[in-house]
């Protein structure tokens, strides 16, 4: 019998590699790629190593290795501690808050139970509420410890439109916890192997309520106010840089990679592929028997999981360079007075439906 803990391992692991070692440096390379396909450029593309150029990756490792030698420079008057901890809030938040999210379902490996998510808790909603409201704090220490105006101008924009925001976010997932009965971030996925049982059906407001909110939360474009370069240089994380700036770039694409899982999970079927039950794919594979049946079963869901996560990706990441950045006044008057009242219409909504559904039947 394989210990738990090995197994649970080998899942940090797999998470640890495909979010930080994987997406971390091929989202950069891919944003301004797409950046320059949407401008009408050609974009990165004259690194090479041995005249291999990649179409452009190899600036993804030039750019790593760049910043890594330049000096981890801290202003004179900057609290050094709390300069230092921010970074590590922000990428920390953004890792942490994966580990409720399932990746795939529950299969039977050689007499073992795998089950495809790191901490599968009852509450995985809360969770990663939680933990997600911790990047507030390192914006807020970033603009804060660094001594600089410009700085904290963007740290006091960040608090206040992220924790504006997070009022919203939560009230838009209320309705999906109606309907689904759940916090629980697996259960939630379950019943979502009828294709029409999707969040985004069930749920289209709250989809595109949780969407925007997000965007927000992860201070892209167009609700980039805090880091706004034509304004306030680079924001709250002005006066960082080697190390300590690439953990706020890290944690900024970690959590866009987070978001994307979110939006799988709860709204776009998980790991599910449309029309195709767990059940038919080990009925598919069971020429190689139940054991590699389970494995290629896992490995087609955990596909599909991913292969959803890039296509929210390339959705976020179309909306950052389509729309232009909104004024901070127009940022918060859109939160308090455009989006919460639509999430609380949204759970009034869903309740009625709900009571009319229970009635007839």
């Amino acid at each position: 019998m394989t210990p738990e803990w090995v197994i649970a391992a080998i899942k940090i692991f797999f998470i640890f590699f495909v979010n930080l070692a994987f997406f971390t440096p091929v989202l950069g390379w891919i944003e301004r790629k797409q950046s320059a396909i949407i401008q009408d450029r050609i974009g990165a593309n004259r690194a090479a190593i041995l005249g291999f150029k990649v179409y452009g990756l190899v600036h993804s490792l030039t750019d790593a290795l760049k910043t890594l030698m330049k000096e981890d420079f801290v202003p004179t008057g900057a609290h050094k501690f709390f300069h230092t901890l921010a970074p590590f809030i922000s990428l920390t938040a953004a890792m942490t808050s994966f580990a409720v999210i399932p990746f795939g379902g529950s299969y039977i490996v050689y007499g073992e139970k795998v089950n495809l998510v790191i901490a599968d808790i009852d509450w995985g909603i809360l969770f990663i509420f939680g933990f997600g409201s911790l990047a507030t704090y390192g914006a807020v220490l970033a603009g804060w410890s660094s001594n600089n105006n410009w700085s904290l101008l963007g740290g006091m924009r960040a608090s206040a439109q992220m924790l504006s925001y997070e009022v919203a976010m939560g009230l838009s997932l209320i309705g999906v916890m109606m309907v689904y009965g759940s916090l629980r971030l697996t259960d939630i996925a379950l019943m979502q192997k009828d294709f029409f049982h999707w969040g985004i059906f069930l749920q289209p407001l709250g989809f595109v309520l949780f969407l925007v909110c997000a965007v927000a939360e992860n201070k892209r474009a167009p609700f980039d106010a805090p880091e706004a370069e034509s304004e306030l240089v680079a924001g709250y994380f002005t006066e960082y840089s080697s190390m300590k700036f690439v953990m706020f770039w890290m944690g900024e694409f970690i959590e866009m990679v987070t978001i994307s899982g979110i939006l799988t999970t709860i709204f776009l079927g998980a790991w599910h592929i449309p029309f195709v039950s767990d059940a038919m794919l080990l009925g598919w594979f069971s020429f190689a028997g139940a054991d590699v049946a389970a494995m290629l079963a896992i490995a087609v869901n955990v596909m599909t999981f991913y292969s959803k996560i890039m296509f929210c990706i390339w959705f976020l990441m179309t909306i950052r360079w389509t729309l232009p950045r909104f004024r901070y006044d127009q940022i918060m008057r859109l939160g308090w007075k455009g989006l919460l009242p639509l999430s609380l219409l949204n759970i009034l909504i869903t309740g009625g439906i709900m009571l009319i559904i229970k009635g007839v039947s």
